[in-house]
């Protein structure tokens, strides 16, 4: 059975961006002071290789996120191109209420109950799926109880408050780690799975 798998950058204090959405604190490869070292970009082309499907909201794949990594994956002079060629080529499964049509290559919707189309997901064949956000929507995946594996990109920042996607669960729920690893940009990547 295919796992689920979240992969989000947080701040150090668990948020997914600030009160205005804003992400631009993370560490990512965008300049000198705030850039992704080698071995964190080899982690992360590992993680993007054992999956061949991506989740996404509708706001998040409107807002740009399909375009963005096939463009950046078709640059093979880019340092991010091995996995964004990945996520590029995954299948992306856009979760709407509204949407009518997927107008993204590779691209199909789903448009019923959240678990019911996690778990049949789940159930086919090849690699396993990965999220990478936003926040309600990995919100309501860890609700629901779906997310198998959670791999989260701490960063030197501390915002003070922001978007969490752990905001006012229904339960509490517990997690086993798995894996710490820390780089020398900064970031800090934990994985964890529920714990059973």
């Amino acid at each position: 059975m295919k796992k689920l798998k979240l992969q989000v950058q947080l701040s150090l204090d668990g948020y997914m961006a600030d009160m205005q959405g804003s992400s631009d604190w993370m560490v990512w490869n965008w300049g000198p002071l705030w850039t992704w070292d080698e071995a964190l970009r080899q982690h992360f082309i590992k993680l993007t290789a054992t999956i061949d499907t991506v989740l996404l909201s509708r706001k998040m794949a409107e807002e740009g996120f399909i375009n963005h990594w096939a463009r950046v994956g078709a640059d093979t002079a880019g340092p991010q191109h091995a996995f964004a060629r990945s996520i590029a080529q995954a299948r992306k499964v856009v979760f709407t209420k509204t949407l009518t049509q997927a107008v993204w290559e590779n691209t199909r919707l789903a448009k019923g109950n959240l678990v019911e189309e996690v778990n049949k997901l789940k159930q086919e064949p090849g690699k396993d799926m990965i999220v990478y956000g936003g926040v309600s929507f990995a919100a309501a995946l860890i609700e629901a109880g779906l997310v198998d594996e959670y791999h989260l990109f701490i960063n030197p920042v501390a915002l003070g408050n922001g978007l969490s996607m752990f905001k006012d669960p229904t339960h509490k729920f517990k997690l086993t780690l798995v894996n710490a690893q820390s780089f020398d940009c900064g970031v800090t990547v934990l994985t964890y799975v529920p714990k059973t």
